[in-house]
């Protein structure tokens, strides 16, 4: 059965777009067929806890003798690492927290980036090449070429660094800016730009949603 990994991170329960965006990537995703599963995280409402040892980061036979992780997060990581080998395809709501990712979802890639395990180090391991993985970035201001934050995106390119470079995963970034248009009086005038590329994003992900499908 074609499975869909839905993870979400976002603080806000009851507003979030990208909480919204992604639901909507997972509804369209179900509604490709009654064979087509979903499996969701939230990595807010369930927290991963924070490494609890330095020695999760390597894969076992890369450890010194002597270094031995805890069972119960050793345990932890391969559930999450099955978990993501088990899905066809990932969603992940990944709203800009401070410039950044929240550090719910960094958690979360910490247990599953592993080198030598997930990814290369001594060999060319990297068992998660070429699986889709759809990232949905909120954020509240406009980034990028020819805005007034053009170097202030640190999320985009840290996923794109471990999930793409380092994974070897096929992303494709969804992204709806300006979502603080409709709440700061500062920026009325620029809700129009925000529901327009709202509605770029809806269309994007349901395009999205047939296709990896």
């Amino acid at each position: 059965m074609p499975t869909l990994l839905h993870l979400d991170s976002s603080a806000d329960l009851s507003t979030s777009v990208s909480r919204e965006l992604t639901a909507r990537f997972a509804a369209a995703w179900s509604a490709n067929g009654p064979q087509h599963v979903v499996v969701r995280r939230d990595l807010h409402t369930d927290p991963l806890p924070h490494l609890p040892s330095y020695v999760l980061h390597w894969a076992a036979h890369l450890r010194t003798p002597g270094e031995t992780a805890p069972a119960e997060a050793e345990a932890l990581q391969q559930v999450l690492i099955d978990e993501v080998a088990a899905a066809d395809v990932l969603v992940i709501g990944a709203p800009m927290y401070n410039w950044s990712m929240p550090s719910t979802l960094k958690a979360w890639i910490d247990y599953l980036h592993v080198p030598g395990l997930t990814s290369p180090f001594d060999e060319p391991t990297q068992p998660f090449v070429g699986k889709p993985v759809v990232v949905v970035s909120s954020r509240g201001d406009q980034y990028g070429p020819g805005t007034t934050n053009p170097d202030a995106d640190h999320e985009l390119p840290a996923l794109r660094k471990v999930l793409g470079d380092a994974l070897g995963m096929q992303l494709t970034f969804v992204i709806a800016e300006l979502t603080l248009a409709g709440r700061i009086p500062a920026m009325a005038e620029l809700l129009e730009r925000a529901t327009a590329g709202r509605r770029q994003a809806e269309q994007a992900l349901d395009d999205l949603a047939t296709k990896l499908g």
